[in-house]
């Protein structure tokens, strides 16, 4: 099951919502962002769900909006699949390290500069999550989203000091 399905479900825990309620939940919460969601995959996935007896149709189609609600099943899966993914541990998908397995394959002054410029990225991805936190206030969304922007921005921050510490070493020849 994919997190994106795993955050629908949760979204409904709490009542039914058609699509675009579940879809701004998830925007408003930065999901986006820290989970990869495809919103447009959203529709789809509900559609999917209920036909898969996850969710049941509350409402069908008024103003053009069916409503959803999560069935037993559906909050079963929920809880098993919430306690799989606090117990897994999966690699964190990043194409920057494919990247990194090819340093040997620039130039040091090409890869200072690459490196250089994927700081000035970071540091404004660093700023952006923590614009996000605030903005995520003035919302007020669920202080639980707090940590999920909060671990987005210590990882971004541990490429920051990696990179940091890794241009040094490409200066002094040490890399690659």
């Amino acid at each position: 099951m994919s997190s994106t399905r795993v955050l629908i479900l949760g979204t409904l825990l709490d009542g039914p919502l058609h699509g675009y309620e579940v879809r701004r939940r998830l925007e408003l919460w930065g999901a986006g962002y820290w989970a990869n969601v495809a919103y447009g995959s959203i529709y789809h996935g509900l559609a999917k769900m209920a036909d898969e007896g996850l969710l049941a149709v509350v409402e069908q189609g008024k103003a053009g909006k069916t409503v959803y609600e999560i069935t037993a099943i559906g909050r079963e899966e929920f809880q098993r699949q919430l306690l799989t993914y606090w117990w897994e541990i999966k690699p964190i998908v990043d194409p920057f390290q494919v990247a990194l397995t090819f340093l040997d394959r620039l130039s040091p002054a090409d890869l200072v500069n690459a490196m250089e410029a994927r700081l000035v990225a970071l540091r404004a991805a660093v700023s952006a999550t923590e614009r996000a936190l605030q903005a995520k206030f003035a919302f007020d969304a669920p202080r639980h989203v707090d940590e999920c922007i909060r671990l987005a921005n210590a990882q971004l921050r541990a490429q920051v000091d990696w990179i940091e510490d890794a241009v040094g070493r490409v200066e002094d020849g040490e890399l690659p």
